[in-house]
């Protein structure tokens, strides 16, 4: 009987012994948790019951001179699905699908993978019509939510596409304004902080660690909407007529460098990104790069005549037609004995402008070119811009001297050229073609900054030629042009008008020579010409179809359209704005 007792004594007191031990140990790692890991396992609980979200700011509008809108933002719900709550994941895929249209089979992975998450997207910005249809389902509440987002719109379509560019699912600008200005129209996302549950319902905002978003600038650019759905109409026609590769088409204010419309082909409607032709993003505008021809010859002539190396009244030996220089000999379309400095111009010999290169030498000749701007990118603010093709010094030779006054052996993009012609057009002046209305240089230190996208470019204004040389070139061979020279199939106008084609050979890849069949055409104009205010250029890449391939026939008809529609617009805007002062602008730079 005693030994029984003491084996029951022994089992209690070894049973009392291990749970005092049990004690001891679960004290000590309270104790060991308290003290020790009280800040990792405060941090461990503050990370799962709290999160932050992105607050995305809005996208600034982009408006035109006039108010009209040309970019706009909106905002759209986007679904969500929380797949921690979800029991039944077939169910809500093949549900959601459904309604929202994305893949089910995808959902469904997607769900299956991130099965501890408490987010993932089901699809973003879908139209009310979608949203109130998911909302209908019969899915449990605490598995699926909306969240308000923004959505990029362009109201006119494929209208001033190149200008704008796009924005994408993210509010990333992709192009144009929206990529060049991107730090500005996009915003400074904000963000707030939530905690929440057990079950990861929200409880609660955290005001004092959130943050408001800043929302994106809104700018007026210098298009004119109806000048540009103008041009767009007259490209499309172009491009039908004469089935070129490419064209482009600028409307540009010689004074200022504003410009009025800017338009491509191919083009695209940026509310469409998913069905943008790979061709189509290319702004030939800015990034199209080509041997100008005789669109080139009219600075040769006026820095000749700046420099005092030609008179007004000098006559040009054209030896008929064929004119040997150096290793090489040039040819005229048409044979000419003499001719004056302006029918030099307006009959484009290529012997007269030899002839007048050799008078200001090789040195002067590559001034000339530089001092046009060419070589270096103007500076307007749009992604892509090249500089054209202008050699280094030390690579011109005898035969550059032939080449260059005839618009070859050097090349440029259309907004060169037809920045170089409003130094003619404004009195002598290069002149910085700018999409904001305003001056880069008068602009905000930021925006200065957002808008010098690169480096180098062109100074803002610089003097090129002298005031009366630069207007007699516009008033006598240019204008004579159109009256019986190159551009004579658009005399019949009632503009006063001036003018310079250009037909350019394109270097065949294979043969490494120029083509005879494949020809780029463009036509440079101008009007009034007593007071130049609107210029024109049309360039037209590789046309196809039958007829004759030259800048007087495929580009003048369709310039000198738009010259006279432009030429009205400014008129009527000049009359508005008398009316109507800056200050009224629905959006203005500040």
């Amino acid at each position: 009987m005693k030994s029984v007792k003491q084996a029951s004594g022994w089992r209690i007191g070894l049973v009392s012994g291990v749970l005092l031990c049990c004690w001891i140990v679960l004290i000590g790692r309270l104790i060991h948790l308290q003290g020790t890991q009280h800040d990792s396992m405060h941090t461990k609980v503050d990370r799962q019951s709290t999160f932050t979200e992105s607050v995305n700011a809005r996208p600034g509008e982009i408006v035109d001179r006039n108010g009209h809108v040309l970019a706009m933002t909106v905002s759209r719900n986007s679904i969500f699905a929380v797949p921690s709550q979800i029991d039944d994941v077939r169910q809500f895929a093949w549900q959601a699908a459904s309604v929202t249209g994305v893949d089910a089979d995808d959902l469904l992975d997607r769900i299956q993978r991130l099965k501890d998450r408490h987010f993932i997207w089901v699809r973003r910005r879908v139209s009310n019509e979608i949203a109130a249809a998911f909302r209908n389902l019969q899915l449990p509440k605490n598995t699926w939510g909306f969240r308000r987002e923004y959505l990029r719109q362009y109201p006119q379509g494929n209208t001033a596409a190149h200008v704008l560019g796009m924005r994408d699912i993210d509010n990333i600008g992709h192009g144009g304004l929206e990529q060049s200005l991107n730090d500005l129209i996009r915003g400074i996302n904000g963000r707030r902080v939530l905690t929440r549950d057990a079950r990861g319902v929200v409880m609660e905002v955290e005001a004092t660690e959130s943050q408001t978003p800043v929302h994106g600038r809104s700018l007026i650019c210098t298009i004119d909407l109806l000048t540009q759905l103008f041009i767009e109409r007259h490209l499309d026609e172009v491009m039908e007529r004469w089935q070129p590769v490419g064209a482009c088409a600028v409307v540009m204010e010689p004074f200022s460098g504003e410009i009025l419309a800017m338009a491509s082909r191919p083009a695209f409607d940026p509310n469409r990104p998913a069905e943008v032709p790979k061709d189509a993003w290319r702004n030939l505008a800015v990034s199209a790069v080509f041997e100008p021809g005789s669109t080139f010859k009219p600075f040769v002539v006026g820095w000749a005549l700046n420099q005092q190396s030609l008179d007004f009244l000098d006559i040009v030996q054209c030896f008929n037609g064929a004119y040997r220089m150096g290793r090489r000999v040039l040819h005229d379309h048409h044979p000419y004995t003499k001719l004056s400095v302006e029918d030099v111009l307006v009959k484009s010999s290529n012997i007269g402008m030899a002839r007048i290169a050799e008078r200001i030498g090789l040195q002067g000749l590559y001034e000339c070119t530089v001092g046009f701007g060419f070589g270096c990118r103007t500076g307007i603010e749009l992604p892509g811009e090249l500089p054209g093709l202008v050699r280094p010094w030390d690579d011109w030779d005898e035969y550059s001297l032939g080449s260059i006054p005839m618009g070859q052996e050097l090349a440029v993009t259309p907004l060169q050229l037809i920045t170089a012609h409003a130094v003619l057009a404004n009195g002598g002046k290069l002149v910085r073609p700018h999409l904001l209305l305003g001056l880069p240089d008068r602009l905000s230190p930021s925006l200065l900054r957002a808008v010098e996208t690169v480096q180098p470019a062109m100074p803002v204004e610089s003097s090129v030629l002298n005031h009366d040389i630069a207007h007699w070139i516009v008033q006598h061979p240019l204008k004579q042009v159109i009256e019986r020279g190159t551009g004579k199939s658009v005399r019949g106008t009632t503009m006063n008008m001036f003018g310079k084609t250009g037909t350019a050979q394109k270097v065949d890849q294979e043969t490494g020579r120029y083509s005879d069949s494949r020809h780029i055409c463009s036509f440079v104009c101008g009007a009034p010409t007593e007071s130049p205010e609107v210029l024109v250029l049309v360039m037209v890449d590789e046309p196809t179809s039958a007829g004759s391939h030259y800048g007087g026939t495929v580009a003048a008809p369709a310039a000198a359209r738009i010259l006279k529609n432009s030429l009205h617009r400014v008129r009527r805007l000049e009359r508005s704005l008398t009316v109507r002062p800056e200050e009224d602008l629905p959006i203005r730079l500040r």
